[in-house]
């Protein structure tokens, strides 16, 4: 056993990081081509978008950005775009807590001549919500 925790607890983290890798995945896809209403569901209402220049505080603020985002076709159905996300390195704190580390890449005209917009990490801050995980915090920096 690793830390002293038994067989139920290290069940109970790997089951968490399981479902904050489906979590983060879940989130590029919707940015990619889902409900923006359900993306913005998997930030913690008092959530934050870290993103330079344009960072978004609360959920109503990331559901606003992530339909502005829309409105300019820079994401969402129709725009030919798609989130990778890679090497993501998650560390469950306790039972409503965890951070996670991961590197995206940001394509976009993937229909035509797929073309490499930007990629950079993501930091998030997890918090388990009526029995979900959802992101607290996503810091991202480009590069």
């Amino acid at each position: 056993m690793r830390s002293g925790l038994t067989s139920d607890d290290q069940m109970a983290r790997v089951l968490d990081e399981l479902e904050i890798r489906n979590l983060i995945a879940r989130v590029a896809q919707l940015a990619d081509y889902g409900d923006v209403e359900e993306y913005a569901s998997l930030f913690t209402a008092d959530g934050t978008w870290e993103f330079p220049g344009a960072p978004r505080r609360g959920r109503a603020d990331i559901l606003a950005g992530a339909r502005e985002r829309r409105s300019q076709s820079v994401t969402g159905p129709g725009s030919a775009t798609r989130h990778i996300i890679a090497s993501v390195a998650v560390r469950v704190e306790d039972a409503t807590t965890a951070t996670a580390d991961s590197y995206f890449q940001f394509w976009r005209d993937t229909t035509t001549t797929p073309a490499l917009l930007n990629m950079g990490h993501y930091h998030d801050v997890l918090r388990r919500e009526d029995g979900a995980w959802r992101i607290a915090r996503r810091e991202i920096t480009v590069g």
